[in-house]
């Protein structure tokens, strides 16, 4: 690989390269010392445009466990805030020797066109571009289906998701992690139904490699799914403003809160309905009450501290394979 822009630049191979090597570094993790030295000598710089708190720190910790030396930039507070540009700010990270930029950016496109500028020398790792993709993110998600759903193979690596049924319900217009997870699932052979209002689903989304429905409990009952992810509402990217108490406020883009949480939210009825064996994911951060009840977000089938937990080594793995795994592709 020579950079991560997205999920759907990679191809069975490569994803799978990647899920087994996180599962290697996981391995390192549950050892008294889990540092390693495989880069040392590196700098990954964290370059964010926007908030953010798991996938920052993520970062940061998958970069010092491999022992490389760590550059957290924030655009607020940095000259970005008195208007200097993408270029500028990516020829500042090239003059300081950066072998790796992550970053996350409310322009969806921004990644692309750090790599492709030639401004930087180093790898750069899409962490989410603004409602594009987030391919991280649903490579941690599959490490986790992986690990709860896959019988283990050759020493549990090497094996894909096929046949498993995985249902993405929520706000999936806003949604980087739909988007990159419909590409990544399909890729490794799962078979994925996006569940929604009609409203929050994106124009065209009838040519992504998933089915849709509008009816979650119809998708729960039939379609037997083994993993449900719930997607968080993202208020913050529908105009709609949130009280200084923190609580959910109606936007354009369903009736009510309290309707949206009777039509789509995970709570005990529905999670009852689910097959035995089957997980809940969300990738954070939760709205609680809204999308998923404190009962579905609690309850022992759900993954969603362990999905934290998975991706730093994921990323440990993307990293460990961009800076010291061996040739570069052009791809990917």
């Amino acid at each position: 690989m020579r950079h991560l822009l997205s999920a759907s630049d990679l191809d069975r191979d490569t994803a799978v390269r990647i899920l087994d090597t996180a599962t290697e570094m996981a391995a390192t993790q549950g050892r008294e010392i889990k540092k390693l030295p495989t880069l040392r000598g590196r700098t990954v710089v964290n370059l964010f445009f926007e908030d953010s708190t798991r996938t920052r720190i993520s970062f940061e910790t998958a970069a010092k466990r491999l022992s490389a030396d760590v550059i957290n930039f924030a655009a607020k507070g940095s000259s970005v805030s008195k208007g200097e540009s993408l270029k500028d700010t990516a020829l500042t990270l090239q003059a300081m020797g950066a072998d790796a930029v992550v970053i996350r950016h409310h322009a969806s496109g921004a990644p692309h066109l750090l790599a492709s500028s030639g401004w930087l020398a180093g790898a750069v790792v899409n962490a989410g571009d603004g409602t594009h993709q987030h391919p991280t993110q649903a490579l941690l998600d599959a490490f986790t289906l992986r690990r709860h759903l896959v019988a283990a193979g050759d020493a549990g690596l090497g094996r894909d998701l096929a046949g498993l049924h995985v249902a993405i319900v929520g706000d999936v217009l806003h949604s980087r992690v739909a988007r990159s997870n419909v590409d990544l699932l399909h890729t490794l052979g799962a078979r994925v139904t996006l569940v929604a209002p009609p409203t929050l689903l994106p124009v065209g989304v009838e040519a992504w490699a998933c089915a849709t429905s509008y009816h979650l409990d119809e998708v729960i009952a039939e379609g037997r799914p083994d993993a449900i992810m719930m997607l968080r509402v993202q208020r913050e990217r529908m105009g709609a403003g949130v009280p200084a108490n923190g609580a959910p406020v109606a936007t354009g883009f369903f009736p009510s809160p309290l309707e949206y949480t009777r039509a789509y939210g995970l709570d005990a009825r529905r999670l009852a309905m689910l097959p035995e064996h089957a997980i809940v994911m969300h990738p954070g951060p939760m709205n609680r009450g809204l999308e998923i009840s404190a009962d579905a977000a609690d309850s022992p089938r759900a993954v969603i501290v362990e999905q934290v937990a998975n991706g730093v080594a994921v990323r440990m793995a993307v990293l460990y394979l961009l800076l010291a795994g061996g040739p570069k592709e052009e791809n990917a």
